[in-house]
């Protein structure tokens, strides 16, 4: 197959833990061509199809000089096998744009993973709010006094912006209350923005699990990312540790239950967050820890993903 991967700068890529490497290295392992962009690479004019200044590579097997650019042709999306859309978040405007580009490429006959539509469909907090059976009690407000009324039903909570990453504007308040109106003023925009609220899930100490979904089926091990000293974030941005571990049999229930229902919609490929016996966060647009489960426990999940794109392109 002939692969565009549409992603952030390969000069960026960390490759001894980016799970877009290892989905490259994967694929030219199996004979696959392989090409990349970024979004900022997209373009489309009246008449013609969506095209890209894209750069074919070869991977050299080096952590340093880790690909050779081979040309630098401009094509159009439909001269690939399949797209693959990792553009690490946010997802702002531009990347709004860009599925739109793509789905277009999707109109001329462009096979796009995941689905641009279902990127745009699924925001990966709001998303959660679809399963409420697997999810803590949760609330969405721009209302101070709404936040104000789900702290004093629950005592111990958790806030952050819609649009954050990597931990990014997570913030805790206790039964004291202390600083609770000046957080929320501080996310909310005093009323501008909308927030989410959850009641906050003890069993975090222990890990926030990455389960990742492919094809709809689970990987059998998660990635728990563990805070570390006072904090209560686990994200590994926020410095909390990576351990591989088996799937909990209610990890495997939440994602034998969302795992079709999501892959119907054309996410091929899906981050789940769970923290205890709780959904957070369904993460769509580049879901990571590929790297870490297969280092740790063995589990080979970039060829569990590009099974999966081969038998999506053959079906």
């Amino acid at each position: 197959m002939k692969l565009l991967f549409v992603a952030d700068p390969l000069e960026a890529f960390k490759v001894y833990k980016d799970t877009t490497f290892s989905m490259m290295r994967e694929a030219q392992r199996r004979g696959h061509s392989v090409a990349a962009c970024e979004p900022r690479h997209l373009s489309w004019r009246s008449g013609g199809p969506v095209h890209a200044s894209v750069r074919e590579i070869r991977l050299t097997g080096s952590d340093e000089d880790w690909f050779a650019e081979t040309a630098s042709p401009t094509l159009a999306l439909n001269e690939f096998d399949a797209v693959l859309m990792r553009k690490d978040p946010p997802f702002d405007p531009e990347y709004f744009y860009a599925t739109h580009l793509l789905e277009q490429a999707e109109r001329e006959g462009a096979r796009v993973f995941n689905s641009p539509r279902s990127l745009r469909d699924h925001p990966e907090k709001l998303a959660v709010m679809e399963f409420p059976r697997f999810v803590a009690p949760t609330l969405v407000t721009r209302d101070p006094q709404e936040v104000r009324r789900f702290h004093a039903e629950h005592q111990d909570i958790i806030l952050k912006p819609l649009d954050g990453m990597g931990g990014m504007g997570i913030f805790r308040v206790g039964p004291d209350g202390l600083n609770l109106g000046s957080i929320t003023e501080t996310l909310n925009r005093h009323g501008d923005t909308t927030i989410m609220v959850q009641r906050f899930v003890p069993e975090i100490v222990q890990g926030d699990k990455r389960v990742l979904v492919i094809g709809g089926q689970p990987v059998p091990f998660s990635l728990a990312r563990i805070p570390q000293g006072s904090e209560v974030r686990g994200n590994l941005a926020a410095g909390g540790k990576g351990v591989a571990q088996p799937l909990t049999a209610r990890d495997r229930e939440i994602a034998q239950a969302l795992g079709p229902v999501l892959a119907a919609r054309g996410l091929l490929l899906v981050g789940l967050d769970v923290i205890g016996d709780y959904l957070t966060e369904i993460n769509v647009t580049s879901p990571t820890c590929f790297q870490e489960i297969h280092q740790q426990a063995g589990f080979d999940v970039p060829a569990m993903f590009i099974d999966a794109l081969e038998a999506a392109m053959a079906a």
